[in-house]
């Protein structure tokens, strides 16, 4: 897949401007403000960057569950994110509302070995709402405002492709 032949409905990240977009035949569906890597754009394990090129959505995680809805490895503990919530586990890398898993399609930039997006486990998630400051400092996923992620979420399916670029 390049830029010169688009699919027709795809989203777009965009870490420059920290935004995700969805577009169908050019047209902006909707825009989001994200965060991205605090650690920048690199697709290697354990760097805590943000990988680019073609991915998939793999899978969607969380649907119908309340907003902030709390994840620990794509499954939900039971608990909703509140501030006390977070004062009580202040380290903890917060992953809520929903997630998309991201699997890159590119063999040797984001796919197999030592730079597969799957098995880095790159999300689209909710985080805490405080955090979206429209600036980098994730942990190598992509951000997104609770209501945000919640109203993305019912607008994809698994399979639709995913263009993370600087």
């Amino acid at each position: 897949m390049t830029l010169d032949s688009l699919p027709s409905r795809y989203i777009a990240v965009c870490i420059a401007e920290q935004t995700l977009r969805l577009i169908e035949n050019s047209i902006v569906l909707c825009s989001y403000t994200v965060s991205t890597a605090k650690n920048g754009v690199g697709e290697r394990m354990g760097s805590e960057c943000t990988p680019t090129g073609w991915h998939k959505i793999r899978a969607r995680i969380g649907d119908k569950l309340p907003l902030n809805s709390v994840f620990v490895a794509r499954r939900p503990t039971g608990e909703i994110y509140t501030a006390e919530l977070g004062d009580e586990y202040p380290k903890r890398d917060w992953i809520l509302t929903r997630i998309l898993w991201l699997g890159g399609l590119e063999p040797g930039v984001n796919r197999y070995g030592q730079v597969d997006s799957t098995w880095r486990y790159i999300y689209i998630h909710g985080c805490p709402d405080y955090l979206m400051q429209g600036k980098p400092e994730s942990h190598g996923c992509i951000r997104m405002a609770n209501a945000d992620m919640r109203a993305l979420f019912g607008k994809v399916n698994p399979g639709e492709l995913v263009y993370i670029h600087t």
